[in-house]
């Protein structure tokens, strides 16, 4: 058969993984998420998801998306713009971005897609991103897509950046691109120092924020808020799969023509079906703090 020299070579690339204690297992949680999970082994404290306001399980979260489901049906079996938008969607997003401050929102399946689908529709052969050397890897994986050139500074360098605002002076457009937590270290970007280069420069700033998105921040809207930078940040990536409720989804929030632009041509948001009832539900619950 012809899969089976694919097969060795699958089976030698596994057993590097395993020798270079890399193999990843899953736990399985026989209930629900939480501080506090229930296990085949019994019960144990749980400190690594990311459910940092332990809303998972919250009763009105979880009401809230029950209630989702009951009125509007398991899913929507069709992508946005043909017949898969609810007004379920339009309420979560108008609750994003009034909660941000932004000028729209687009949601997303993930927020893994909301940057897949980010560089490649905003940018092109003409122009520029300059990307945290410790971004996240849908970060990495959605500058990858786009023709534009890549400049990757040392983590938190703000003097590398310049270098390569400088380096770039003759592109279109240039977008700087950070976390703003970094999710294994668990720093901040230097937003404050990243827009004032960005204002400089003449360069836009989008900040993936899953990490902050619901708590940092005077009041929980996320790393802008909490350098006080929240009205000069171009384009905020985020989740609903942590602070915000720990469900599926994610978004991008930001200045209006770039959300739109989004809407007509990001290719996960085109060609993927649009989010269930229930995490729009629950997102709404959650962003609407009631």
């Amino acid at each position: 058969m012809s899969y089976d020299k694919i097969k060795s070579l699958i089976e030698q690339q596994l057993a590097e993984i395993r020798a270079a204690g890399l193999y990843k297992t899953e736990r399985v949680l026989l209930g629900p998420q939480g501080g506090s999970i229930r296990v085949a082994q019994g019960t144990a404290i749980n400190l690594c998801a990311n459910n940092y306001l332990g809303l998972a399980n919250h009763p009105a979260i979880v009401e809230a998306a029950a209630h989702a489901v009951r009125m509007r049906g398991y899913g929507m079996a069709s992508v946005r713009f043909i017949c898969g938008t609810q007004d379920l969607h339009k309420d979560l997003e108008r609750a994003i971005t009034s909660f941000l401050g932004a000028g729209d929102t687009i949601l997303y399946s993930s927020c893994f897609d909301a940057n897949t689908g980010l560089f490649e529709t905003l940018l092109g052969e003409d122009d520029a991103v300059l990307s945290d050397a410790l971004n996240h890897a849908s970060v990495i994986d959605g500058i990858r897509l786009c023709k534009a050139q890549r400049y990757r500074y040392a983590h938190g360098d703000m003097a590398d950046l310049e270098k390569g605002l400088r380096e770039t002076a003759g592109r279109r457009i240039r977008l700087i691109a950070t976390d703003g937590v970094f999710s294994m270290d668990g720093d901040f970007a230097r937003l404050d120092a990243i827009v004032e280069l960005a204002e400089r420069y003449g360069a836009i700033v989008m900040v993936d924020d899953s990490h902050a998105t619901g708590f940092i921040g005077p009041t929980g809207r996320g790393t802008p808020e909490l350098f006080g930078v929240a009205d000069k940040v171009d384009l905020i990536t985020s989740t609903l799969g942590k602070a915000v409720g720990g469900g599926t989804g994610g978004f991008t929030a930001g200045r209006r023509e770039l959300i739109e632009l989004l809407r007509q041509r990001s290719r996960p948001y085109l060609f993927s079906n649009a989010g269930r009832a229930a995490s729009c539900g629950g997102g709404w619950r959650r962003t609407r703090g009631s």
